[in-house]
């Protein structure tokens, strides 16, 4: 298969440049206003020196490299044959466009290279003319050649930093987007969290109970059933209610809902014991913290803990003591440990379906505080299920 080169067509800057400079050699020449030749060349090769020089300009920008080869020897020429001052500008923008687009090897070494030719092209001038006007010779190869070459570099030096400057605040976007991202993806699993954890007790407690009602046909034990639904309910729609407010503050409310703390446990314990509806159950709080104050994560954490553990056990668990136990070393001042075990139960299977996710959540919450959950059978030959964390709590110093 044949290779087709193809070539894009010049910008139109380099079109511009090139007729400019074609036009205004010809006017001049057409004057008769250009220096005396060097060589005794004819003057007509001034005039090709023109026409190269602007067909290398439409290579300004494509090929710089080439673009400057070919201004050279087109400049050389020019000036043996009688230059021109389109000539000169031209090769002048041929030497900026080589530094501004060229490759980073000539970014650095054309400005050397200029300055070398012109202070060269300077000592050659004084020792053949030995004249004082011979440094003019040097004033004007430091025009066309070192002023344009150091206006390149000056202009590459803030381009480079404007793209690099552009690129940085494009990365520091797309951090901030997947920053943002991550924040949500968070946000949604503390509140599905906060979800289960209020609302599978409830919902637990009056799928058993609803479940007694319709088996059992007796009438006060059917009221019974459906006073501690309508209860659950209620409190199931609180806790709604409070999700709810914990979203209107995220929004911007004015008013932030409550936080629950370690001293509603006994109400858990107390809602638990209805819901089992079971004299075999008993459940006992033990409460050895200590005096020392609590942070508001920890005291959430260990809440929704021991108020999911004791939804399983609700669901789970056989007749026996529930203890809920909480500890901290180091006379109050290490980390606080959570325990809740119950008596495992048989393989009747759970009295209210669940969806698996109390367990998930739990080590969630654990390991956003940097401490440890286990939860499975203990002692006893396995016939006891205790769930135990340690949350880490530190001082409210570190803290504030």
């Amino acid at each position: 298969m044949p290779v087709r080169l193809t070539l894009s067509p010049p910008d139109r800057v380099a079109l511009l440049i090139a007729a400019a400079g074609l036009a205004g050699g010809g006017l001049l020449y057409a004057l008769g206003l250009r220096s005396t030749p060097l060589a005794g060349l004819p003057g007509r090769l001034a005039l090709v020196a023109l026409v190269v020089m602007a067909g290398a300009e439409l290579l300004r920008r494509r090929a710089p490299l080439t673009a400057l080869a070919i201004g050279t020897a087109a400049f050389a020429l020019d000036v043996c044959a009688g230059s021109l001052v389109a000539n000169v500008g031209m090769y002048t923008d041929l030497v900026y466009a080589a530094v501004l687009y060229g490759p980073p090897a000539a970014y650095r070494r054309i400005p050397r290279a200029t300055e070398a030719i012109t202070v060269l092209g300077t000592l050659l001038a004084v020792a053949l003319i030995r004249d004082p006007t011979s440094l003019l010779v040097g004033i004007a190869l430091a025009v066309v050649l070192v002023a344009p070459a150091w206006t390149g570099v000056g202009v590459r030096v803030h381009r480079d930093a404007a793209r690099a400057a552009r690129l940085a605040a494009e990365r520091t976007a797309l951090l901030a987007e997947l920053d943002r991202r991550e924040a949500v993806v968070a946000e949604r699993a503390r509140m599905a969290r906060e979800l289960h954890d209020m609302v599978a007790g409830h919902l637990s407690a009056i799928a058993i109970h609803s479940s007694a009602a319709l088996s059992i046909d007796e009438p006060e034990a059917s009221r019974e059933a459906l006073g501690v639904i309508r209860q659950n309910s209620v409190q199931g729609l609180a806790e709604m209610r409070r999700l709810i407010g914990l979203l209107r503050e995220a929004a911007g409310a004015d008013e932030p809902a409550p936080t629950p703390r370690l001293d509603g446990l006994d109400a858990l314990l107390e809602r638990a014991r209805t819901s089992v509806h079971d004299d075999r159950f008993s459940f006992v709080l033990r409460d050895e913290r200590g005096a020392g104050k609590l942070p508001v994560p920890v005291e959430l954490a260990a809440y929704r803990i021991v108020q999911e553990s004791l939804t399983n056990v609700v669901k789970h668990a056989a007749p026996g003591p529930v203890l809920v136990e909480l500890t901290r070393d180091g006379d109050g001042a290490g980390p606080l440990t959570v325990r809740v075990a119950s008596v495992l139960g048989g393989d009747t299977g759970p009295r209210a379906p669940g969806a698996g996710a109390g367990l998930v959540g739990m080590r969630e919450r654990v390991a956003l505080l940097g401490g440890t959950l286990a939860a499975g059978p203990v002692a006893d030959g396995g016939k006891l299920w205790e769930v135990r964390a340690e949350l880490p709590v530190e001082s409210e110093e570190k803290t504030s």
